[in-house]
């Protein structure tokens, strides 16, 4: 029965304080009753740890959109992190691009050209993944878990804390309302100890605000910490996809690919891979003076003279057309030009089969 009445009383008291802060709040906002102002150096620690709130979230969140930009996939994380369970596993974008691409390249022959073009554009595209994973796995230890631990955590406590300042505030403006509408000696000292009384709470939890406040300059410094790691990050993953990519062009440079040209061109005249040595050193140099420069002094003088030479084929070549000649790797064959040929097809002649030949599937033999 005791502790019945015990927390009735406690019940009454909360009332009671709620509603005189409340009527303290109301009056404030009408100009009916005077409010205690923080000290100035206070105001800036509380706007301080406002800005830094908000930026932080912003931040997260877009780092967040940067690292995972399909949102249906973020919510299954979060729902998973809830849970306090591990995310399935999934092909990210650019191992799934990969696979396609591997898959393609098997359906379309490995001994092709473009078959084998796939095959190992798909292999980097997946190592492009694997980076892309240790990037977001790293910057979500490094970056986002500090910065999401301050909004949880730090951020939550001095929200609280202020809050409470906020109360303790209250009691102490609405403790002078009470005293200045005391008329009575006996009401008067009473009114009189209860400011004393809650100056003193106000005074200590604003203490305790300030010095969780001034810890924002120090979450600043972690911050910094954090975002180099970050950028870290980022400089080896790029320089990852930069090596990965090199060394693509480099193998895609040591055999020449044909592709159809678009409905304003002739489909015969073939497009040379821009990786190839040649292509590199004259970057500057236009389509048509790139074709040139692939064109060796011999086959120069093969197109200047009437005569024949033999020719090992580089790579396997298929016909576009019945103008055209199939070449297979390594055979020989024999090659010559004729008057008003393009600059970068030979006629080729194996047996009794004959048909125009690009010169760039082409090694002159002596």
């Amino acid at each position: 029965m005791n502790i019945m009445d015990f927390n009735m009383k406690k019940l009454a008291a909360d009332a009671g304080t709620f509603l005189s802060r409340a009527v303290q709040f109301t009056e404030e906002k009408l100009g009916q009753a005077e409010k205690t102002e923080l000290d100035a150096h206070l105001e800036n620690l509380l706007s301080k740890a406002e800005c830094t709130k908000q930026w932080t979230e912003k931040i997260m969140k877009q780092t967040e959109v940067l690292l995972q930009p399909n949102p249906n996939a973020r919510i299954e994380e979060l729902f998973y992190e809830k849970l306090d369970r591990k995310a399935p596993s999934r092909m990210n974008n650019p191992e799934l691009l990969g696979q396609y691409m591997i898959d393609a390249g098997n359906e379309f022959g490995p001994g092709t050209a473009y078959g084998n073009a796939l095959i190992k554009c798909g292999e980097t595209q997946k190592q492009i993944g694997t980076a892309d994973r240790e990037l977001i796995q790293t910057s979500a230890i490094n970056f986002l878990t500090p910065l999401r631990n301050f909004i949880e955590g730090d951020y939550k406590t001095i929200t609280k804390e202020r809050k409470l300042l906020q109360n303790k505030r209250l009691d102490l403006d609405a403790a002078k309302t009470r005293l200045k509408k005391a008329k009575v000696a006996e009401a008067r000292a009473a009114s009189e100890q209860e400011v004393r009384i809650t100056q003193s709470e106000f005074d200590r939890q604003a203490e305790i605000t300030r010095l969780l406040l001034e810890g924002i300059s120090s979450t600043h410094a972690h911050h910094l910490r954090c975002l180099n790691d970050f950028v870290e990050a980022q400089m080896t993953y790029y320089a990852q996809c930069y090596k990965y990519m090199l060394d693509l062009q480099k193998q895609l440079g040591s055999f020449p690919s044909t592709f159809l040209s678009n409905n304003n061109q002739s489909s015969s005249a073939p497009v040379h891979s821009v990786s190839t040595p040649s292509v590199l050193a004259s970057a500057s140099a236009s389509l048509p003076s790139i074709s040139n420069s692939v064109v060796t002094s011999g086959i120069s003088e093969l197109k200047s003279s009437s005569g024949s030479r033999k020719a090992r084929v580089l790579y396997d070549y298929d016909a576009a057309n019945s103008s055209e000649l199939s070449l297979l790797a390594d055979e020989v064959i024999t090659v010559y030009s004729i008057p008003g040929m393009d600059s970068d097809w030979l006629m080729g002649e194996r047996g009794n089969q004959k048909g125009k030949v690009p010169i760039t599937y082409l090694e002159l033999l002596n």
